[in-house]
């Protein structure tokens, strides 16, 4: 059966609620404070939540609540109070992973329809159809299903069961995002929202008595799909959408800012209303999702495995015109003048505390990118040490320096790949500035 579905837009605080609100949303979701899976969104306080409860209602949207993390035993106790304080708050729906936390809220939100999480994946009519006698209004489908696989379960569930999917955004792994590489590579847990996001690293082998020779892991046409280097989009699709009969979409995105907020979801608006009233579809909509930070887009499971984009797999940020790292820099700024600018603001606050700082670098496990870049490649040095200076200009280029002479098999990858980006030219830069000095002496302490 086609159907229009309604728009479900993120919700990372209270600046992005009123952005998808006004850029129109049908309905938004949210978290409070605990028991969500984005714990790097704003979220929303105790005292938070009614207010923009209110806000989404008097413009006629409907507020979804998060409760989808997996609790453990020390949590549980807790959870009749916050499925109070949301079924008080006015919440129209609570997006729930938990069989334990499904029948509390049961309980405990009697005036909250209860929706099934993606966390769930579920994948087959049997499963859809056994959270409905269970008492769910709606199911969220694993983001493996394809577009025929829906309008079979469609076919197959009882007309009353709602039917949600992602349609925009990032895509997490092993099966909607019950990821285990975040808590076992960097100890942040992806069940409580926390996820590092290591399916962006950039992968290779290396065999234990073959040090420092690293072979790259490649996907073909044989293999099989294991991260996920692109972001989901699907406004080319929606009368696709439609004809499969789901019943809502919904927009990935609540850690990410309010631009993107109100970017993608008024995008969606036009493209889907358009759609959906046959009218021709303005390409400026479309244009849109293109000017939001966003990794190169696919249509995701939708009609069959996505393919991967290996080359880094960079956020694009300048329209979609960067087809490379390199040519997102120079888009950007001239390296030089990034690494000048960087020399410049470590002056600023050298100035602002001096004498009030020491400065330490942690040499572990080296890699050549910043450790906080989701690009960042796999460490291909050993640990040489920790130094500290008062002098940050000296601890650079000592560090460099050590680098430089070490005989870690590593050690040539990344001296290459740290001259191909100007070496040290912050270090020269931050000398010239009188930030510090390149000349220090390595005391053992």
């Amino acid at each position: 059966m086609r159907r229009k579905p309604e728009i479900l837009a993120p919700a990372g605080d209270m600046e992005k609620l009123q952005m998808a609100v006004l850029y129109g949303a049908d309905a938004v979701y949210l978290a409070g404070t605990s028991f969500g899976m984005r714990s790097f969104a704003g979220n929303f306080t105790p005292e938070e939540l009614p207010k923009a409860v209110k806000f989404a209602h008097d413009h006629g949207v409907r507020v979804h609540v998060t409760v989808n993390t997996m609790p453990r035993n020390d949590e549980v106790a807790r959870l009749p109070e916050h499925l109070e304080r949301l079924n008080d708050a006015g919440v129209d729906a609570l997006i729930l992973a938990d069989l334990g936390a499904f029948t509390l809220a049961g309980k405990y939100a009697t005036k909250c329809e209860r929706h099934i999480s993606t966390q769930q994946s579920i994948a087959n009519y049997e499963c859809a159809r056994a959270w409905y006698d269970l008492g769910a209004k709606r199911v969220v489908l694993a983001r493996e299903v394809s577009l025929q696989e829906i309008r079979e379960m469609r076919a197959k569930i009882p007309e009353e069961l709602e039917v949600e999917t992602f349609c925009h955004g990032a895509m997490c792994v092993s099966y909607s995002g019950r990821c285990l590489l975040s808590n076992y590579m960097t100890g942040r847990d992806s069940n409580r929202g926390q996820c590092a996001q290591p399916c962006r690293y950039q992968y290779a082998l290396m065999e234990e008595k073959r040090p420092g020779e690293y072979f790259p892991v490649f996907e073909d046409e044989k293999g099989t799909y294991i991260m996920n280097s692109r972001d989901m989009c699907m406004i080319d699709h929606l009368d696709d959408i439609m004809d499969a009969g789901i019943d809502c979409i919904k927009i990935e995105g609540r850690a990410k800012s309010a631009y993107y907020a109100a970017i993608v979801t008024g995008a969606y608006r036009h493209v889907l209303d358009d759609v959906a009233a046959g009218r021709e579809v303005d390409p400026v909509w479309r244009d849109e999702v293109e000017h939001v930070s966003h990794r190169h887009y696919s249509t995701g499971f939708y009609y069959g495995q996505p393919g991967q984009y290996y080359d880094n797999s960079p956020y694009i940020h300048s329209g979609g015109k960067v087809k490379d790292q390199a040519v997102l820099w120079e888009n950007i700024c001239p390296q030089d003048t990034f690494l000048e600018a960087m020399a410049d603001a470590a002056s600023t606050v050298a100035d602002h505390f001096a004498g009030k700082i020491a400065y330490v670098a942690v040499m572990k496990n080296l890699s050549v990118d910043c450790d906080c870049c989701a690009v960042a490649e796999n460490p291909c040095m050993g640990d040489i040490g920790i130094l500290s200076s008062l002098d940050p200009v000296a601890l650079d280029r000592a560090c460099l320096d050590l680098v430089e002479h070490s005989a870690d098999p590593g050690r040539d990858h990344f001296m290459e790949r740290v001259n191909s980006r100007h070496g040290a030219h912050t270090i020269e830069a931050a000398e010239a500035l009188g930030v510090g000095t390149t000349e220090y002496e390595l005391v053992r302490v």
